[in-house]
């Protein structure tokens, strides 16, 4: 708080700069559903569904392609780790922050999902959500998304090493990445109590592997983080779970 008085009008000034310079991506392009199918397949088999939802890193700004994003590449991984086809959905959009993300589930049509991904924190950083008011979006989210797609088990990721984002001129960089910090603990804190609900960190996430603009992943890094959540998804969730259809 002293830092933000202190420096206050020289943060407010390059935000605004930040705004007007970036470079903006679109979202990546193709299919937001789809069916994934295992190497081998086997008869009788349940299909795995899976749900991501979140703001513009899910949405894949920075990829040219779904198929280099997140949702598609998780999918295809969790096909070939459980040997079941996933079928997969991604509800996103650049820009919303967890409050505006509470919008989105009245606003697609949500096919049923036994897996939830969520990616949503950066814009909450941005748009400085208090801790306590991002957990409580999240939570009432879920809660959504349970009701409406039956959702059961939930990963979230958690927030990049906003103190190393190379678009961000000092001291800007170093605010962001201590209030990035302060959310990812808040958010680490509540999964923790939590028996449904798993982190997937993202601070491994360097400067020199990300996107043109500077701000999201590249395809490198989209890729890492699918492969994680899906050993995530696939150790906590799915190894006790029945793959078949009873008789």
């Amino acid at each position: 708080m002293l830092a933000k008085i202190l420096l206050g009008p020289l943060l407010l000034w390059q935000a605004r700069r930040l705004r007007r310079t970036a470079l903006r991506l679109p979202e990546a392009e193709g299919p937001r559903s789809g069916m994934e199918q295992p190497h081998a397949a086997r008869a009788g088999v349940i299909p795995l569904r899976l749900l991501v939802v979140g703001d513009s890193s899910a949405a894949g700004v920075g990829v040219a392609h779904q198929e280099q994003a997140l949702a598609q590449p998780l999918a295809r991984q969790l096909a070939a780790r459980s040997g079941r086809p996933v079928a997969w959905q991604l509800v996103a959009q650049s820009g919303v922050n967890s409050l505006e993300a509470l919008d989105l589930p009245a606003r697609h049509e949500i096919g049923p999902a036994t897996v939830l991904v969520v990616a949503l924190g950066v814009n909450d950083v941005t748009s400085q959500m208090a801790p306590q008011r991002y957990i409580a979006n999240l939570r009432l989210l879920c809660e959504r998304l349970m009701v409406q797609a039956g959702v059961e088990h939930i990963v979230f990721s958690g927030l990049p090493p906003m103190h190393l984002l190379p678009v961000a001129p000092q001291p800007l960089r170093w605010y962001l990445g201590r209030y990035a910090r302060k959310l990812d603990r808040a958010l680490r804190d509540w999964i923790g109590a939590e028996a449904a609900l798993r982190y997937c960190s993202l601070q491994w996430a360097l400067p020199h592997e990300m996107a043109i603009d500077r701000f999201h992943p590249g395809q490198g890094q989209y890729a890492q983080w699918a492969r994680m959540s899906a050993e995530i998804i696939e150790t906590e969730f799915l190894r006790h779970q029945p793959v078949t259809e009873s008789v």
